[in-house]
């Protein structure tokens, strides 16, 4: 597969997305909580309902499986060639993390959902933080690229390279 110059307008759009839907889930996730200590201590029967934060993370789960999908048939921008090593490691090592968590994330949540289960829903909370812990990694990683190393990594998931004519379908 070669080496695309840079990342397909659906995958910036689908990034975007998936960013404001995780940070939806974080900021509105108190109903999923209350609802789910009513189901453990029995003052709301153990049946799965709709609720917000699971359809969502049901979408967050089938545009992760997209993303994952086009990122094995596009393939992805390569690193900078003047990037030290143990920078393309922990780059690479945090979109595996990503891909790992926004797949099993949904799914644990799911599983504690709707089979009423503790232990995904432990697991669900436990990603949960480490999730916002590679957020915080990955933004601080940017910047890194932006501000020390001096390159373009940043431009290549702007929206705003989504916008334009020039970016690959």
């Amino acid at each position: 597969m070669q080496t695309p110059d840079g990342y397909s307008r659906t995958q910036i759009v689908l990034h975007w997305i998936i960013v404001v839907l995780i940070a939806g889930q974080y900021l509105l996730h108190e109903g999923i909580e209350t609802a789910w200590e009513a189901r453990l201590d029995g003052s709301l029967p153990n049946e799965p309902f709709p609720n917000p934060h699971t359809i969502i993370g049901m979408i967050i789960l089938a545009l992760a499986i997209w993303r994952v999908v086009l990122r094995l048939r596009l393939g992805v921008p390569a690193l900078p060639a003047k990037e030290p090593a143990t920078m393309k490691v922990l780059a690479t090592g945090t979109h595996l993390a990503f891909y790992i968590l926004l797949i099993g994330m949904p799914v644990s949540g799911a599983l504690a959902w709707v089979a009423g289960l503790e232990m995904p829903a432990d697991a669900h909370g436990v990603a949960a933080k480490i999730m916002l812990a590679l957020i915080v990694f990955h933004i601080a990683g940017a910047l890194v690229q932006k501000l020390w190393f001096k390159t373009d990594v940043m431009a290549r998931m702007s929206p705003k390279r989504a916008l334009s004519k020039g970016t690959v379908q």
